[in-house]
């Protein structure tokens, strides 16, 4: 063979080494990163986390935080990984012939300081507070929230909607599209809230697995204190709404 022939082999062969090295590097370090996040766990801090954890205890880092990929499900908003898993599961629940209402989503700290006064000022502060999230303490300040119903009303944001169809198929399923029952029955300890079948939180597919498999909450599935109340009174006037 010529030696230019042979000179064009060995530069072809070391650019392909060259090449396949630098593949191995790239898996490598997508591998490494994989691992760690694993090793990692779900990321219960950072308000853009899909597994963020706001309670009593815990409130956004952010209090006038706003997520900025929030999309509309039907005249209220989630985020948009949060919007397309709600719109497949009530595509899924229509296809089953039954109805699904979302009823409220997003709302901003603004929003919810005016709910939070509304229910103090007609319940009282204690009741408020075990059905009311302060600003900046709120899941629906995440968007990652979404309180359904029945389109025709029917127990609405009330316990007995777990027996309504809307309810019932909820709870069977919601954690195939990565929502869980955030406030669950007998869990009040540990959410600081009173059940509420209504309120679905999405935490994405293999969490709301594993947390359905489990029956915990997300605090004890997370290993965090419960938090069944505040640590201080509001830092704003009970009648600011009004």
């Amino acid at each position: 063979m010529p030696r230019q022939h042979v000179n064009t082999h060995i530069a072809l062969i070391a650019c392909v080494c060259l090449c396949l090295l630098g593949y191995l590097s790239w898996f490598e370090s997508r591998a490494q990163e994989a691992v760690a996040q694993v090793a990692a766990g779900p990321d219960y801090d950072s308000p853009d986390s899909m597994s963020v954890i706001v309670n009593k205890h815990r409130p956004l880092a952010d209090p006038a935080y706003v997520p900025q990929d929030l999309a509309d499900i039907g005249g209220v908003q989630l985020r948009s990984e949060a919007a397309a898993a709600y719109l497949q599961m009530n595509a899924d629940a229509a296809a089953a012939g039954v109805g699904l209402v979302a009823v409220s989503g997003f709302r901003t700290a603004d929003a919810q300081t005016h709910l939070h006064s509304s229910y103090s000022n007609t319940y009282g502060q204690q009741a408020a507070e075990s059905i009311s999230a302060r600003p900046g303490y709120s899941e629906h300040q995440t968007g990652l929230a979404v309180d359904i119903g029945n389109p025709d009303g029917a127990c609405s944001l009330e316990p007995c909607f777990e027996a309504t169809p809307a309810g019932a198929w909820a709870a069977a399923n919601a954690h195939r599209y990565g929502f869980i029952i955030r406030y669950p029955a007998g869990a009040e300890a540990a959410t600081g809230f009173g059940y509420e079948p209504w309120h679905l939180r999405y935490v994405g597919s293999e969490l709301a697995a594993a947390l359905t498999g489990s029956g915990q909450t997300l605090e004890q599935y997370a290993g965090l204190p419960s938090a069944p109340s505040y640590p201080s009174a509001p830092s704003y006037p009970a009648d600011r709404a009004r």
